[in-house]
């Protein structure tokens, strides 16, 4: 049995299933839907046309048919769509007839990483498993152009965070742990894995839009074919405390996340707020954020202060600070934390 929903422009239809699982006939996720608000908002900022756009994982198509529904016509040159389950692939070919834009897109049945590399070079590749990325990043990075951009989602949160610190260790080579900051050091480490793919291949893959939202990562890297690039990138690998080898660059080129939030419509309140406060973090240099509810606990201070007071004292101060979408509760700033203690 099939329902119609709309999502963004897509109208598609989606089986009617009682949880969200990977056994799913056609995999659709409505919580996923920000993930593909902010897909589309990354593509209309980014200044470059005719995309070659591949979708390995695809599911019932929602992505691919949003892209071609709502992105500029000049915007994409092809999509490539496909997924593993034949079931899946039914619904893909039905919802782009329904949304009649067959016209731009290939559909096919095949194993994500045998269609990855059975294809020519993509501009763009969107990696958005059941779970971790990890099968699919080799194929990925082979097949991903010079200056193009492969997104990755992590689904498996509780690794990076320190829920099970050996899932981590074996996946993502790193050591987690569980803090007040855990969903940043999770998003680091799996951005070192990724390069470390990439470097392999001789391509840097520079994070230029990040975030961590409810149960997973989100992560886009524009790639850059160059050994001493890479170079410079795994010189940015370190330890964060006891935590990592983990990424300690910067999570977003701030002059994109700039451009994602103008792209967002206002009226769509909850994706706006979360790009402006992504677009301000962004503008600050400093790895890691102080979460004031742990930060007071620990100094026994007994009030927690109001956000908005508290950034402007700090900025007083001739600091940058900000707000963080990692958390309702925490502020980034450049501010040392001595300097911070004795002003709270």
């Amino acid at each position: 049995m099939d329902k119609e929903i709309t999502e963004g422009k897509a109208r598609i239809d989606i089986p009617v299933t009682e949880k969200i699982s990977k056994a799913m006939p056609a995999f659709y996720n409505p919580v996923m839907k920000l993930n593909r608000d902010i897909s589309v908002l990354v593509l209309k900022a980014w200044d470059k046309s005719q995309l070659n756009i591949a979708l390995p994982l695809a599911g019932t198509g929602v992505r691919a048919i949003r892209f071609l529904k709502e992105l500029p016509k000049s915007k994409i040159k092809r999509v490539y769509v496909n997924d593993i389950s034949t079931t899946a692939v039914g619904y893909i070919r039905k919802n782009l007839g329904k949304n009649r834009i067959k016209a731009k897109a290939t559909v096919s049945n095949l194993d994500a990483n045998m269609f990855l590399l059975e294809n020519n070079m993509m501009d763009y590749i969107d990696i958005d498993p059941f779970g971790t990325p990890n099968p699919f990043l080799d194929s990925a990075v082979k097949r991903i152009n010079d200056n193009g951009i492969l997104a990755v989602t992590a689904t498996d949160t509780a690794p990076l965070c320190g829920t099970y610190p050996d899932a981590c260790l074996r996946k993502y080579w790193a050591v987690s742990k569980r803090s007040p900051i855990m969903h940043e050091t999770g998003l680091r480490i799996l951005i070192r894995k990724v390069q470390l793919i990439g470097a392999q291949y001789e391509k840097a893959l520079v994070p230029v839009y990040s975030y961590a939202r409810e149960h997973y990562f989100r992560a886009f890297f524009q790639c850059r074919k160059s050994k001493k690039e890479c170079h410079a990138l795994l010189k940015s690998h370190g330890m964060l405390e006891d935590i990592g080898p983990l990424w300690k660059g910067e999570l977003w080129d701030s002059m994109f996340a700039e451009k994602v939030q103008k792209k967002a419509d206002k009226k769509e309140k909850e994706l706006h707020k979360f790009v402006r406060i992504i677009a301000e973090e962004s503008r600050i240099h400093a790895v890691g954020f102080y979460d004031m509810p742990s930060l007071c606990k620990k100094n026994k201070i007994p009030r927690i202060p109001r956000k908005d007071a508290l950034i402007g004292k700090i900025r007083k101060k001739g600091y940058k600070a900000s707000e963080t979408h990692f958390t309702g509760e925490g502020v980034r700033s450049t501010i040392d934390l001595k300097s911070l203690r004795r002003l709270l």
